[in-house]
């Protein structure tokens, strides 16, 4: 860029237009088009979290029922994990080719990768070939959708006057929740039209292969779109660069914002963001054993209510500042994490809250066979006579005490004045194993529900009222953190290098500080006994983000986008 046409992220803005105006044309069909393509793609990438307990079971049914799901939660989390190499990869390729092609590329790989999972045969069929297979698209998906968030919220930014990138950019933050919405519908209408046996047997497939039509609608949209304004103006005057990755990330300048960003912003963000929605979620049915349908039905209701709350917020953080807003959503998020999800157990299960409070548990074991139960690679059996109790006891909700016992001696549980002594897996065959952990999951079941523990929440006893109100409560810090985020992101770098530097710290943040949430929170539940503690994980991420955010960034909602 010329001198007389560049200016650097914090320069105030020139000449905006007033806010007031009503959109043209072309502004809604951009963030139309936009915002109809993310929402196609994240419901391709959230199928799979909807519908993680029922993976669990078709593609990790050789593990125990916790660590089956905690490995689906992982494979889940895979996805996440690569998100920022799809953020390098496809940023790129936008910085350098131009944002609309980048588009078409990532919704073809997030189409036909979902597509591929509604038609791959279960661990019954082939095997460990089959959990290998899911990875691989898993991977693939995280890839795409690496490469989508950041070129959107770059190409609905650099469409938008200069003082309504938040509420412009706002329509972009609603996809992720829409298609995680449009996810759980379609769930829930697959489930009630083939009634559960059916579902859980092949129509859990069905929500997947419909992708290949929203994979039409989508590549059309992403087709008739035209490139943005400040890209086709970098290309005009020859000011494309030539390596975004080394602008963005091997001069300190820019690095430095990156890791800001990164740090003071997205982590908090991306787990106040999952903590809210799939993390509720997977409490609900996992933890609280509420029925399914109910906790999904409940969830979408609460997403539906808080939706809006992306624009208001958004909007306002035109006027106001983006900085703000999202550090009050995270500041809230910690003061109320733990009021908020003992709430949802005393309201969606009472006999659970009771049980805890009356029934005390105490595991007794060398501390040495105790594992921590996160296994990224899938690799661990946990099999010791400490994790198989504790994998039960974090399966059924149980909260307990840790107590240290003998070296050498197998673990125990005390429940009440009944005492149950674990056994030691690791070195008996499969099938003795099997054997003897069918007995001791039964006389452990027995006690528990002795001692008042329910096998499942009774949904005449739930106050639907009060979960749907604290659910919303949890989405409605999630619009705060959200809203104004993807604004924010784009103002603090420059155009050439924008989608690059943006992407990656959003990806990172949101791919990994978010992605391995599930599974690292429920591995704590099941090392410390208590159900609540998983929220320690989100507590501190927040807080972190709370001090390096105060610090650091610097308000961006006056900022022009350089051209």
């Amino acid at each position: 860029m010329t001198g007389s046409t560049r200016s650097m992220p914090g320069a105030p803005m020139d000449a905006p237009d007033p806010a007031d105006r009503p959109m043209t044309h072309e502004e809604r069909r951009v963030i139309l088009a936009s915002s109809m393509g993310t929402v196609f793609e994240w419901y391709d990438f959230y199928v799979y979290g909807s519908l993680a307990s029922v993976i669990a079971i078709h593609f990790f049914s050789s593990l125990t029922p916790t660590a089956g799901f905690i490995s689906a939660l992982l494979t889940f989390a895979a996805g996440f994990a690569v998100r920022p190499f799809g953020a390098i990869v496809f940023g790129r390729l936008g910085d350098m080719v131009g944002r609309k092609y980048a588009f078409v590329i990532t919704i073809l790989i997030m189409g036909l990768s979902t597509f591929l999972v509604g038609v791959l045969p279960s661990y019954s069929s082939i095997g460990s070939a089959a959990p290998i297979i899911l990875l691989v698209l898993r991977l693939l998906q995280g890839l795409a959708l690496g490469g989508e968030y950041g070129g959107a919220a770059v190409y609905v930014a650099e469409h938008a006057p200069p003082n309504r990138r938040g509420f412009f950019t706002s329509w972009i933050q609603t996809t992720a929740t829409t298609g995680m919405l449009l996810s759980l519908l379609v769930v829930l209408g697959t489930r009630a039209t083939l009634g559960e046996e059916a579902f859980m047997d092949w129509g859990w497939r069905i929500p997947f292969l419909i992708s290949v039509l929203l994979l039409g609608i989508s590549v059309w949209i992403r087709l008739r779109l035209h490139e943005s304004p400040a890209f086709k103006k970098m290309k005009d005057e020859g000011t494309v660069s030539k390596a975004p990755i080394k602008e963005s990330f091997g001069e300190w300048k820019n690095l430095k914002l990156v890791l800001i960003a990164l740090f003071g912003l997205t982590a908090g963000q991306a787990v106040v963001w999952y903590t809210g929605q799939f993390y509720a979620l997977y409490f609900l049915t996992q933890t609280l054993r509420v029925e399914a349908n109910i906790a999904n039905i409940m969830v979408a209701l609460a997403l539906l209510l808080a939706c809006p709350f992306f624009i208001i917020f958004g909007s306002l953080s035109d006027r106001i500042g983006r900085k703000p807003i999202i550090m009050a959503g995270c500041l809230i998020a910690v003061l109320t994490y733990f009021p908020v999800f003992k709430g949802l157990t005393h309201y969606a299960n009472p006999a659970l809250e009771r049980a805890l409070n009356q029934a005390p548990v105490y595991v007794i074991a060398d501390p040495a066979e105790c594992s921590l139960q996160f296994n990224p690679a899938g690799t661990a059996s946990f099999t010791s006579s400490c994790d198989l109790i504790k994998t039960f006891m974090a399966d059924h909700a149980v909260n307990y005490i840790n107590q240290k016992g003998p070296a050498g001696r197998p673990a125990e549980v005390l429940i009440g004045e009944q005492s149950i002594s674990s056994f030691d897996g690791s070195k008996l065959s499969r099938v003795e194993f099997a054997a003897r952990h069918r007995i001791l999951e039964a006389t452990l079941k027995r006690a528990i529900h002795e001692h008042g523990y329910p096998e499942h929440a009774d949904p005449t006893q739930i106050n639907y009222i009060m979960v749907l109100l604290l659910l919303f409560f949890l989405v409605l810090q999630v619009t705060m953190v959200y809203g104004p985020i993807a604004a924010m992101l784009v103002e603090m770098f420059p155009t050439r290098i924008r989608y690059t530097s943006m992407s990656l710290p959003y990806h990172i943040g949101n791919g990994w500080f978010g992605g391995f949430l599930p599974p690292a929170a429920f591995a704590t539940v099941a090392a410390t006994g208590n159900i609540y503690d998983g929220l320690w994980y989100p507590i501190i991420i927040c807080v972190m983000t709370l001090v390096i955010g105060m610090l650091f960034i610097k308000e961006t909602y006056k900022n022009k986008l350089d051209t």
